[in-house]
């Protein structure tokens, strides 16, 4: 075997105990999904790569997340010298395989921006179910999270990043009466818990997930220069510090894959392929509606050429509807100490098709590291017998990057421009702030006229009562106590001067109030 690639699919091993036949994932349907099982240790990182090669010498762009950093090693050749190389050779002459070290095209990608290009989406792309299950929210605050999503959309306020997602809340919040009306209840419990449990996803960094440029799908998917398919790493060994972000982030990403790709039916090989590494994480404690939506989306997205394959520590971590749609298989040794390890055991062994020669619960316990029993699709989807494979050895490095090597890899990146720098455009934020902040002048201005006007109506009524003082309209004290002024030093009006002439004149209660209105007319007018 010269190469990782045979006519028909991928050399994957051979040679194994019991047995000398080559064993290959054919390549019409590698879009069937597949599972790289077994403990910690035994050598599923090594398949993981193994497969990615193969996937992109075929031409086939290829996601995969290095949660423990020594998967980006794909981007340099591996070395032929050391004890890992005499190791690799051995095994590559036991399964007849010409092993040549090459590096493969990495592009290396990353939520927080730190080693690789930053990986961003939209609030509202990421939607509410996805949301909802990343924030652990309730029904209720999953309810409440959706009227959000709808009065933003109805009013046109797009939801991009988390300081828009907040302002929505409060703006939500603060109509509650209305809104409660014609959406069902909104109580400001569920608010307030929506919005500390994003300061928990703040403090956790993932702030920096949602926001623009979004990450295009489609960038992904550009083939090499040399035709060769793309091997996308996203760095997720501080992702795994958030297990919740991490699962949702590859949901999500699957679910976008789904709904943006044509349909293809059965293609010659897939158009994408997807490993899913520390897979429980999606499942655990997840609700049933979450779990029903990656079932669905498992199912339907082979039918746009897209490859899913879980890794995992077991196959129990798998729900029973999601692992039957796994045809290709690579299971490595499965530990049983204690009695549900025995139980998992004999489960994971009879999801095999058997083979005469060996017992597959007893091959699953003592394969050793870099063996694995395997089973891949066969002539017309037909499940291929149980076999004891050696995996063949990765042509690219296995281990880490330097920090230079990944800083050289990121600087000759075609996508660095396009996503290294956030975009910030007006959006809910910006438009509910200024809002409040139109309404806040607008009180302010109302307030400054309504203090304007009683002053001036307190103005207009102390020169009255003076007016009255000085000129006889008073009390036969204030007339008796009140200091002659002389004419020519008053600055009245005529019409006040007349005015007062007509009080005097008039003298009668009736008449002091025509006249009381006259001049508060007049004072105004001023």
């Amino acid at each position: 075997m010269t190469g990782v690639l045979t006519e028909a699919g991928i050399f994957v091993g051979g040679g194994g105990e019991g047995h000398a036949q080559p064993q290959q994932l054919l390549l019409k349907y590698g879009n069937r999904h597949g599972l790289v099982a077994g403990a910690t240790g035994t050598g599923k990182t090594v398949t993981l790569q193994v497969l990615a090669e193969a996937f992109s010498a075929a031409g086939v762009p290829v996601f995969m997340a290095d949660v423990k950093g020594d998967l980006a090693g794909i981007a340099m050749p591996g070395t032929a010298a050391g004890k890992l190389h005499a190791a690799f050779a051995a095994r590559a002459a036991t399964i007849g395989y010409d092993l040549a070290y090459r590096d493969f095209p990495v592009t290396f990608w990353d939520l927080f921006g730190e080693q690789g290009h930053p990986v961003r989406t939209t609030v509202s792309d990421m939607g509410p179910l996805l949301l909802s299950r990343l924030l652990g929210l309730t029904e209720a605050q999953e309810g409440v999270l959706n009227i959000a999503f709808h009065v933003a959309d109805s009013e046109g306020l797009a939801l991009l990043d988390m300081a828009d997602l907040r302002a929505m809340l409060v703006n939500v919040g603060e109509r509650a009466d209305e809104l409660s009306l014609r959406y069902g209840n909104v109580a400001p419990q569920s608010v307030g818990a929506i919005q500390r449990a994003l300061l928990v996803l703040e403090n956790q960094g993932a702030v920096k997930f949602f926001g623009e440029p979004a990450l295009d799908l489609a960038d992904m998917m550009i083939p090499a220069p040399d035709g060769r398919g793309r091997v996308n790493v996203l760095a997720a060994d501080r992702l795994m510090g958030s297990p919740r972000l991490y699962a949702t982030f590859l949901l999500w990403l699957l679910s976008e894959l789904f709904e943006q790709l044509p349909e293809v039916g059965d293609p010659e090989k897939p158009k994408f392929v997807f490993f899913f590494d520390e897979a429980h994480l999606l499942f655990d404690d997840a609700p049933k509606a979450l779990v029903d939506k990656v079932e669905q989306v498992a199912r339907l997205i082979r039918s746009k050429g897209v490859g899913v394959y879980f890794v995992t520590q077991n196959p129990a971590d798998v729900p029973e509807d999601i692992l039957g749609q796994l045809g290709n298989r690579v299971q490595h040794a499965l530990r049983a100490f204690t009695a549900r390890d025995q139980k998992d055991l004999k489960r994971a062994a009879e999801n095999y098709r058997a083979n005469p020669r060996f017992d597959t619960e007893d091959a699953i316990r003592e394969v050793g590291t870099g063996e694995a029993v395997t089973s891949f699709l066969e002539a017309k989807g037909v499940p291929g017998m149980v076999e004891r494979t050696l995996v063949r050895p990765p042509q690219s490095r296995l281990g880490p990057l330097t920090p230079e090597e990944r800083r050289a890899i990121l600087a000759a990146s075609p996508f660095g421009l396009k996503y290294d720098k956030v975009i910030d455009r007006e959006s809910a934020y910006e438009i509910l702030t200024a809002r409040a902040a139109a309404a806040a002048q607008d009180a302010a201005e109302a307030e400054e006229k309504a203090a304007q006007d009683k002053a001036a109506t307190a103005d207009a009524a102390r020169e009255f009562r003076n007016a009255r003082r000085y000129d006889g309209g008073g009390s036969d004290k204030t007339a008796r106590t009140a200091p002659r002024r002389n004419s020519s030093a008053r600055n009245d009006s005529l019409l006040e001067t007349f005015g007062k002439s007509l009080v005097r004149q008039l003298g009668t209660k009736a008449g002091q109030q025509i006249v009381r209105g006259v001049l508060g007319t007049l004072f105004r007018a001023r």
